[in-house]
């Protein structure tokens, strides 16, 4: 299948997924999660009207993105990876969306960058909803107050909630859990579901799926 079809058999499924369990959500946004395929790759779906993409890395974006963004108008460039505060900078210039601020220190950094850039950038504040050592993320119960200290202290324009279950679990439950916090935060948008449980996602209420293998196919 070319780009087209993927794209079109991917948002026929989110939009089946979102009639068939009602709002919320009213409407879910396809990010295709493209790291580590070259700008080659990315065409093809820019061609067929994708705008949202997710990388992982600040320096591998750096190397196709704004080549990209300014061949093709209207492109919105979410940061889906963890984020040093040293290349917060860097982020703060290309990425046009943060998902994954899990720290007072980053948040401040973040708040000085887009002050110096003049962005005032909308961000995700990533949860460790598995409370898994190796990931990164606030821990759940620390959500509601870290999103407020992100809002009052940092400044920061915080809109949703992201997270990434455990692998190898039922992805339900956590896409309930990270539903309920963000109720309990104030905060409207959910960052959750991949290639294999995006409609799981939408069911509990997903606003943005991440979308990566289902459309570009199995990384190397």
């Amino acid at each position: 299948m070319n780009a087209q079809e993927r794209l079109e058999i991917i948002t026929s499924r989110i939009e089946r997924a979102r009639r068939r369990f009602g709002p919320p959500p009213d409407h879910v946004e396809l990010i295709a999660v493209s790291k580590t395929f070259d700008a080659a790759a990315i065409r093809p779906f820019l061609d067929a009207g994708q705008r949202r993409f997710g990388e992982n890395r600040v320096q591998e974006a750096q190397g196709k993105w704004p080549e990209l963004k300014a061949s093709y108008d209207g492109i919105e460039l979410h940061l889906i990876g963890p984020l040093q505060t040293n290349k917060a900078r860097d982020a703060v210039a290309l990425f046009d969306v943060i998902q994954t601020v899990d720290r007072d220190k980053l948040a401040g950094v973040l708040k000085t960058e887009m002050e110096r850039a003049g962005r005032r950038l909308p961000v995700f504040v990533q949860v460790n909803i598995g409370l898994e050592a190796q990931k990164a993320g606030i821990a759940p119960a620390e959500t509601a107050a870290f999103v407020a200290r992100c809002r009052n202290e940092h400044g920061l324009d915080v809109v949703g909630l992201m997270c990434i279950p455990p692998e190898g679990d039922p992805a339900g439950p956590y896409f309930a859990h990270l539903a309920s916090l963000a109720r309990d935060a104030g905060v409207e948008q959910l960052s959750m579901g991949m290639s294999g449980d995006f409609e799981t996602a939408i069911a509990m209420g997903a606003t943005h799926v991440r979308v990566g293998s289902a459309l570009f196919g199995t990384r190397g």
